[in-house]
């Protein structure tokens, strides 16, 4: 990938990667794409019928051309699309991705899975290369919260426990969900520097480590 461009003094760009079916007019990613000047969308395409290497390769296109550090912001099977997208294009860590909030992610890899989803399994076990939370609730249909930790594991992301949520999607009844944006200010602090300087793994983990006290409010 080329980034002759990418310029690490100005503020990050944050891209949301919705899952299957994409994300409706009530779901949290459309509404933090209106109210927030620095969102946008990854238009996956394939939406119903997703095809993982188009998806990776869309990412890939997305991540390619933005200007800035990149935040990728996954629900559900958008977080496994990113997982793959970074064991298949890999980066030095922080750049050009400088870090990721992942919500929810679909179990690929579970028995009698949606056909559609299958295709992206098994998933990806190689740590990200930049700082990540991976959220996930504990009532959740598509993945258990055990299964949702394990993969949070894998990929070296701080973990957050969000209690009983649902898919964390628009029938949560969520709205702008607040808490989420609050995770994804803790990420983008544990992506930079004030001066746009790429941070150390060890000292992204520190920050979001420090900030672990806030998930029992999460959770409460």
């Amino acid at each position: 990938m080329g980034h002759a461009n990418y310029d690490l003094s100005v503020q990050p760009t944050v891209l949301t990667v919705p899952g299957l079916g994409g994300s409706g007019p009530a779901h949290w990613q459309t509404l933090w794409e209106r109210s927030r000047p620095d969102t946008s969308r990854i238009d996956l395409g394939m939406w119903d019928r997703p095809h993982r290497n188009s998806w990776v390769t869309k990412i890939d296109q997305a991540v390619s051309s933005a200007r800035a550090p990149v935040i990728l912001v996954g629900h559900s099977l958008g977080c496994i699309a990113i997982a793959w997208w970074a064991s298949m294009s890999p980066q030095p860590y922080g750049w050009p991705v400088a870090g990721a909030l992942l919500v929810a992610p679909a179990d690929v890899d579970r028995a009698g899975i949606a056909s559609e989803l299958a295709p992206f399994g098994p998933a990806p076990k190689l740590a990200l290369p930049f700082p990540s939370i991976l959220v996930a609730s504990n009532d959740d249909p598509w993945v258990t919260v055990e299964r949702a930790h394990s993969m949070a594991v894998d990929w070296g992301s701080h973990f957050v426990d969000y209690g009983a949520h649902g898919h964390i999607n628009a029938a949560s009844g969520l709205g702008q969900w607040p808490e989420g944006l609050e995770l994804l200010e803790r990420v983008l602090t544990a992506a930079g520097g004030p001066h746009g300087e790429v941070r150390t793994p060890g000292d992204a983990r520190a920050i979001l480590s420090q900030r672990a006290g806030d998930d029992r409010r999460l959770h409460a």
